[in-house]
C-alpha cells in the first residue's frame, strides 16, 4: 500500500469523526474555557476544523515559520456550519494534495521554524502522522469541552456515554 493511500483513508475516517464533534459545538460559547490556562472553546473548535488543511502546507511547502504570519487561517468560525464548512474545505484540499503527491516526496524533510530558527525537521511522513495524532488529541479535548457544557459527546472510535453507536 502506498503512503498516500494510507493517509487518504485516515483523512476520510478522521474527518468523519471530526465532523460529528464540530456539528455539536454550541454557538455563543466561543470565549468559554474550563480553566484560565485553557484555550477558549471557539479557538479550539477553529483549530480542530482547520487542522486537515495543514496537510497542504506540509506537502506543498518545505517549511513553515509560525512567527512570520503563517499561511494557517486564523479567522474565527462562529457557528457549527462555519466549522463544518472549514473542515470540508480543508479535507477536500488535503485529499487533492495527497492524490497529487508521491511517496518519494513524502519521504523528504519538512521544517517548522519560529522566528527563523528551526524547531523541528522531520520527514513529511512523520509530520503528517503527527498531524493526525494532534487532530485526535484536540478533538478529544473538544469532547471534554462539550461534556462540560452539557452537550452530548458523539461516538468517535467507539460508543460514548451519549452516543451508543459504534463509530
Amino acid at each position: 500500500m502506498k503512503l498516500t493511500d494510507f493517509y487518504l483513508a485516515q483523512l476520510e475516517a478522521e474527518s468523519a469523526r471530526t465532523r460529528r464533534t464540530l456539528e455539536r459545538v454550541p454557538e455563543g460559547r466561543g470565549d468559554w474555557k474550563p480553566h484560565d490556562k485553557s484555550m477558549p472553546l471557539g479557538r479550539l473548535a477553529m483549530l480542530v476544523a482547520r487542522m486537515p488543511s495543514w496537510i497542504n502546507l506540509i506537502v506543498n511547502q518545505d517549511e513553515l515559520d509560525l512567527s512570520a504570519g503563517s499561511n494557517v487561517d486564523q479567522r474565527p468560525l462562529n457557528t457549527p456550519a462555519d466549522l463544518v464548512k472549514a473542515l470540508d474545505e480543508g479535507t477536500a484540499g488535503a485529499r487533492q494534495t495527497l492524490m497529487g503527491t508521491t511517496d518519494d516526496h513524502l519521504m523528504t524533510n519538512w521544517r517548522l521554524k519560529m522566528g527563523g530558527r528551526v524547531v523541528s525537521e522531520e520527514k513529511r511522513t512523520n509530520v503528517i502522522r503527527d498531524t493526525f495524532a494532534h487532530l485526535a488529541h484536540h478533538r478529544a479535548q473538544l469532547g471534554v469541552y462539550l461534556r462540560l457544557n452539557d452537550v452530548p459527546v458523539p461516538a468517535m472510535y467507539g460508543p460514548s456515554a451519549d452516543d451508543t453507536h459504534f463509530a
